[in-house]
C-alpha cells in the first residue's frame, strides 16, 4: 500500500472520524529519460532566467502571477500560508446527494480513504454503512496541494473512497461539439443496440495495456542485446463513411466470431430487417402551379 499524500479527518455535523488519504490507483506508464545520442548521457532541464540568461538555483525560485504580458506579480509562500483555509485538516461534509445524479465528467483523481488508529473504526464504519443503505455520496470540502477542492465520498465495498470533483466553472460547455441534427432510420437505432448486446460484458476487469506491454518486451529484449521481435502489423481502417446498416451488420458479425475465438458467449440480437422508407432524403420539390379545368394556368390577379 502507498504512502499516504494528506491526514486529517472527515467530519459531518459532530462527527468527526480521523482518516489517511490513500491514492487509489497506480502509474504503470513507462517513462523515458532523455538521452544525449552520441554518449548516451542523460540530459537534465536547467533553470534558466529570461532576463539575465542566468541558471538559478531552487532557493532563487518563488512564485509569481503574470497580469498581463511583461507584467508579473510576486507572490510569497508565506502570503499563501495566511490565506483562509477552513478545510486544510479537515474533509468537511456539507450535503448528500444521490449517486445518480452526479455527472461523472466532473469526477477527477480518486483516492482511499483509511481509518486513521482504532478510534476511528466506528464512525469510520457508521458512515459507510450509511452511504451504502441510502444509496447517496456525501459533497465534501477539503484542501490539497495548498488549494482548497471539492470532492465526493463513496464506497467501495468495505472503504470508503473519495473522488476530487472539479468546480462547476471548470466543466467547459459541450453544446457547441454536437454535429448538425440528422436522420436517423429506426433500423439503423435497432443495429446499434444488436451490436451493444453483441459486445457486451458483465465488467471491466479483463483488460490490459497491450501497448505497454509491448514496450516492455521492447525494453527487455534491447537489455539483453537481442534483437526485438518485429510488431505485429494491424489493418488499417479505412476512414471512408460507408452505409450505417452495412457497417453494423459487419460489425455483429465480427463480433460474433470475436467472441467464439475467446470462447465467451454472449446473448445475441438479430440485425433488425431494413426498413424500406418512401421519402428520400432530398430537397422537397416546389408544388405544381393548379390549372384550370381547360388545362390552362389561372391568370395572376
Amino acid at each position: 500500500m502507498p504512502s499516504a499524500v494528506w491526514s486529517g479527518a472527515i467530519s459531518f455535523g459532530l462527527v468527526t472520524i480521523p482518516i489517511r488519504l490513500i491514492p487509489a490507483t497506480e502509474d504503470h506508464s513507462i517513462h523515458f529519460r532523455r538521452i544525449h545520442l552520441e554518449d548516451m548521457g542523460l540530459v537534465r532541464n536547467r533553470k534558466i532566467c529570461s532576463i539575465d540568461g542566468e541558471e538559478v538555483t531552487s532557493d532563487e525560485i518563488g512564485k509569481g502571477y503574470e497580469v498581463a504580458k511583461n507584467k508579473v506579480i510576486p507572490i510569497s509562500d508565506d502570503e499563501l500560508a495566511d490565506m483562509p483555509l477552513p478545510t486544510a485538516k479537515a474533509i468537511d461534509v456539507v450535503a448528500f446527494v444521490d449517486r445518480a445524479t452526479i455527472d461523472q465528467i466532473r469526477l477527477g483523481d480518486t483516492y482511499y480513504l483509511e481509518a486513521a488508529g482504532e478510534v476511528a473504526a466506528k464512525p469510520y464504519t457508521l458512515l459507510r454503512k450509511a452511504l451504502e443503505r441510502s444509496s447517496k455520496a456525501a459533497i465534501a470540502k477539503y484542501a490539497l496541494r495548498g488549494r482548497e477542492r471539492l470532492g465526493l465520498l463513496s464506497i467501495k465495498e468495505n472503504a470508503m473512497v473519495l473522488h476530487q470533483m472539479h468546480w462547476p466553472d471548470e466543466v467547459r460547455d459541450p453544446s457547441e461539439l454536437a454535429p448538425a441534427p440528422v436522420e436517423l432510420d429506426e433500423s439503423e437505432i435497432e443495429g446499434a443496440l444488436a451490436l451493444m448486446d453483441t459486445m457486451a460484458l458483465d465488467g471491466v476487469s479483463g483488460f490490459r495495456d497491450t501497448y505497454t506491454d509491448a514496450v516492455e518486451q521492447l525494453i527487455q529484449a534491447k537489455a539483453e542485446g537481442k534483437t526485438p521481435a518485429a510488431p505485429k502489423s494491424e489493418a488499417k481502417r479505412s476512414g471512408q463513411v460507408v452505409d450505417l446498416m452495412s457497417a453494423l451488420e459487419q460489425s455483429v458479425e465480427q463480433a460474433k466470431k470475436t467472441r467464439g475465438e475467446t470462447g465467451e458467449t454472449a446473448t445475441v440480437h438479430d440485425m433488425p430487417t431494413r426498413k424500406k422508407t418512401t421519402a428520400k432524403k432530398t430537397a422537397k420539390k416546389a408544388p405544381a402551379k393548379k390549372t384550370s379545368s381547360s388545362g390552362r394556368k389561372p391568370r395572376s390577379a
